[in-house]
């Protein structure tokens, strides 16, 4: 994994806004600590990487605020599985990926456009995360060579999720959707039978594009 970011106050900063947001998972808070969000922009936005905001990146798509970010991967709960393996849905720039891999996942992503998914595999390699992987494909259809999952995250809002796609979890997995509830996200965990098994006490603010938002 690449060094710390490169300025520790600013990395301090947002580690205490995301405890201050509830974000108490030590886990958590170290992989946003140590991945530098500033690699998976453009050098043009570096400094506004650690800033709590929605920044853009290619095809039009853009990169979820770290408030958004780590309520999904603290509630992916990766410490209750050996050897989790995750299925990222809609990879964007490939950040989401490098922090499911420092929390000791091996991470599977699937991305709708070309040159982001080419993106993705180019800032994963730079960063040294090996256990990374990373596909050009419609994420809904998820990765079926590669099931099943322990988790399956989706980095942005859906009306449903397709059965065919929690037909990749294991049984004892879950996978994590953003769904609409009144004018708010709420991230919604479901099994592999669809059945919603929890509701987390956030709201994300996400929109829709192409059946994954633009926004984490």
């Amino acid at each position: 994994m690449a060094e710390l970011i490169f300025d520790p106050l600013q990395g301090a900063r947002l580690i205490l806004m995301l405890r201050q947001r509830g974000i108490t998972d030590s886990d958590v808070l170290s992989a946003i600590e140590q991945v530098p969000r500033s690699a998976f922009v453009g050098p043009e936005l570096a400094d506004l990487a650690y800033e709590d905001c929605v920044l853009p990146i290619a095809c039009g798509q853009t990169l979820g605020r770290p408030s958004d970010i780590a309520p999904l991967l603290q509630a992916l709960n990766l410490h209750e599985v050996t050897a989790p393996r995750v299925l990222v849905v809609g990879a964007g720039s490939g950040y989401m990926m490098a922090l499911i891999a420092a929390l000791g996942a091996e991470v599977f992503g699937v991305e709708r456009y070309g040159r982001l998914a080419a993106m993705a595999e180019e800032n994963l390699q730079r960063q040294g995360v090996s256990s990374a992987h990373i596909r050009q494909g419609d994420g809904l259809e998820g990765w079926a060579e590669e099931a099943p999952f322990d988790r399956i995250v989706l980095t942005g809002g859906v009306a449903e999720v397709p059965d065919a796609l929690l037909g990749q979890l294991n049984p004892s997995g879950f996978c994590l959707a953003p769904i609409k509830s009144g004018e708010a996200w709420e991230l919604v965990s479901l099994d592999h039978n669809g059945t919603q098994t929890s509701r987390a006490q956030t709201a994300l603010h996400i929109g829709l594009s192409h059946g994954v938002s633009k926004a984490l």
